[in-house]
């Protein structure tokens, strides 16, 4: 190195700072894929790592040469930059829609479900007479206070709990919930046969 270059030489082979804008906002990225992120929390876990992280940058860049702070400083500034960007996008995510339970009838009674199950099934509209066969035997038992009113209860736990009060029909309950899942959450059809042994087993339990 020639020497009348001095302390500019000594600056100038600095090794190059790591790491670069575009591998910081990449760090980033792929930190916010971990899956305790998707938990809730999201920001306040962003913002402790985030902390950690420029904690670990002032230490390492306290010795260094000015250039070399200033360039840690640009990454910094790219990484909070790039947070705040990823952050709002999964603030702007929209939630997917989860399907209703037996229970989440918004006050029907069921009388009102069991009548339109009925008109679903003479129609040969046999998924919905099926789906609506349910909910009214599942309203029923909450009317008769054999069953408590919890619309986020799934069709398992309706038919765990009512299987308990009618043993004999236990599986014939579990029968109809597996049924009640395939046609609403696997988009499976249903036979007329199917929804008419729902209607059926809602009769059974009604006497």
């Amino acid at each position: 190195m020639n020497p009348a270059l001095g302390p500019l030489a000594a600056r100038l082979v600095d090794p190059p700072v790591t790491p670069s804008p575009d591998e910081a906002r990449s760090q980033v990225g792929r930190e916010l894929l971990r899956p305790e992120y998707h938990e809730q929390n999201v920001v306040e876990r962003m913002i402790v790592w985030l902390q950690r992280v420029l904690d670990g940058w002032v230490t390492a860049a306290a010795g260094a040469p000015p250039l070399v702070t200033l360039a840690w400083m640009v990454v910094g500034l790219a990484l909070v930059v790039g947070l705040v960007l990823l952050l709002s996008r999964v603030r702007r995510r929209p939630t997917a829609a989860q399907p209703a339970g037996p229970l989440d009838v918004a006050a029907t009674s069921a009388s009102e479900l069991r009548r339109r199950a009925q008109e679903a099934l003479d129609a040969g509209r046999a998924e919905e007479a099926l789906l609506d066969g349910f909910r009214a035997l599942a309203v029923r038992q909450v009317e008769r206070h054999r069953l408590d009113d919890a619309p986020g209860a799934t069709a398992d736990e309706v038919a765990s709990t009512l299987g308990s009060t009618y043993p004999e029909r236990r599986a014939a309950l579990d029968d109809s919930a597996r049924l009640f899942d395939l046609v609403l959450y696997g988009h499976r059809p249903a036979t007329p046969e199917q929804a008419a042994g729902v209607l059926a087993l809602d009769d059974e339990l009604a006497r």
